[in-house]
């Protein structure tokens, strides 16, 4: 068992990344775009195109990571330009945030609502996902006995929050469950219209769920709840970046992500968007009112915000268009599928994540006897394989979040072990 001076040897280890000279990085980039024109059906199981994205990102060889779902790592000439952002920055903090930061949040703003394929002033620059929403669970006024929807497989931070507006506000919760392995939308559809009632103001979905990898039908979920008068609330924490879209397509009335984690921006990166005609319903947490009630500005009040994190966000959009949406998502989906397709008929084995493209990237696979912690610990600490255990009432077992770093042989490695324990040699 590592000891806890090794462990922090190997975090320290981990944290050393490597310099790329600007010869090596525009051959890396231009190889990457030689290869622009592969479908993404036939690209996601090229694994020398993999093994030249590999090559962006520092990888640890102490461990194999998979769990990047928490957050991803930036590419390395993300990283690098990250660096040299900081040190420009830092030389003259005052100056910049008091007369560029402005012009700068601007433009990055514009570039992703571009992405987001939403206007501008329907958009606003956050910290995560939970800022992001609880912004409007505790922005939107509800009255004592309004009901809000809810999952069990929702973000436990976006639960709190509704939780907290029972016992202040009064409201009532409706915390629904959903099967693990649907059999159609219908089914899905079906827990959410059972719980809707006359009182119902407010219905959270999540798009991709973070503990399973189950994607939603988030537009027919909202539909069916706008129907009824309902405002819709999307976490899109693991879907944005993920999941080739764009925000419309899914027809919420507010939406919520991180961009640290699948975008891989550096940590402290999310986005708020609002239809239009719903920011006006939506208090800020930090009051400001020097601009309209009806102006998504009026959100950027949040304090002073590291601007080295803003001026990284064009480059990961970057990379993320460098890769392409739809390879990326081909190639998350052919990963997770890699592993789970092998395990599922292991004797004590249980996979958490549905079949085909009822999930993408994420997976999440239990053992019989052996708690997702200790699972956990088992994967780590005899297999070197890094995972997250999940153990609430929903779901038991260990998440496993590969990227695009992550080769088959890390998953060939996965699949051994998870064969070995449930088969007692772990």
């Amino acid at each position: 068992m590592p000891t806890r001076r090794g462990f922090f040897h190997a975090v320290a280890a981990a944290a050393v990344v490597p310099l790329l000279s600007p010869r090596r990085l525009d051959a890396l980039e231009r190889q990457l775009q030689e290869s622009g024109a592969m479908a993404p059906g036939v690209a996601a199981a090229n694994e020398d195109y993999w093994a030249a994205v590999r090559a962006m990102f520092s990888a640890t060889p102490d461990y194999i990571h998979l769990e990047n779902g928490y957050a991803s790592p930036q590419p390395l000439p993300n990283w690098q330009q990250f660096m040299t952002y900081a040190t420009e920055v830092n030389g003259g903090l005052s100056l910049y945030m008091r007369r560029k930061h402005e012009e700068d949040l601007r433009r990055v703003t514009a570039q992703l609502a571009e992405l987001a394929g939403v206007p501008a002033d329907e958009l606003v620059i956050t910290r995560n996902t939970t800022e992001s929403l609880a912004t409007v669970i505790h922005g939107i006024d509800l009255a004592p006995g309004d009901e809000a929807i809810m999952c069990n497989q929702d973000y436990d931070s976006m639960l709190e929050q509704f939780r907290q507006q029972s016992r202040r506000r009064g409201i009532v919760c409706r915390e629904i469950s959903l099967p693990l392995h649907p059999q159609s939308d219908e089914e899905i559809l079906e827990h959410y219209a059972a719980a809707i009632t006359p009182r119902t103001r407010l219905l959270l979905v999540t798009h991709l769920i973070n503990l399973t990898g189950q994607v939603l039908p988030v537009r027919k979920i909202a539909a069916l709840a706008q129907s009824h008068g309902i405002r819709v609330i999307v976490d899109a924490a693991h879907s944005f970046a993920h999941i080739a879209y764009t925000i419309p397509e899914l027809g919420g009335d507010f939406f919520g992500t991180s961009l640290h984690k699948w975008l891989s921006a550096p940590l402290g990166a999310g986005l708020l968007h609002m239809k239009r005609e719903r920011i006006a319903e939506v208090w800020p947490l930090f009051g400001d009112t020097s601009v309209p009630a009806t102006d998504i500005r009026k959100f950027e009040r949040q304090g002073t915000q590291p601007a080295w994190t803003l001026l990284a966000i064009p480059n990961a959009i970057r990379f993320h268009q460098l890769i392409g949406a739809e390879r990326k998502e081909a190639r998350l989906r052919y990963l997770q599928q890699y592993w789970t397709d092998r395990v599922r008929d292991i004797p004590k084995v249980s996979v958490n994540t549905p079949r085909g493209d009822r999930a993408c990237g994420i997976g999440n696979v239990g053992i019989a006897g052996c708690p997702p912690v200790a699972l956990a610990k088992t994967l780590y600490d005899r297999y070197r394989i890094y995972t997250v255990g999940i153990d609430n009432v929903a779901v038991q077992g260990v998440r496993i979040t590969p990227q695009l770093f992550t080769r088959t042989s890390d998953l060939d490695a996965l699949v051994r072990a998870i064969t070995e324990i449930a088969g007692g040699a772990g």
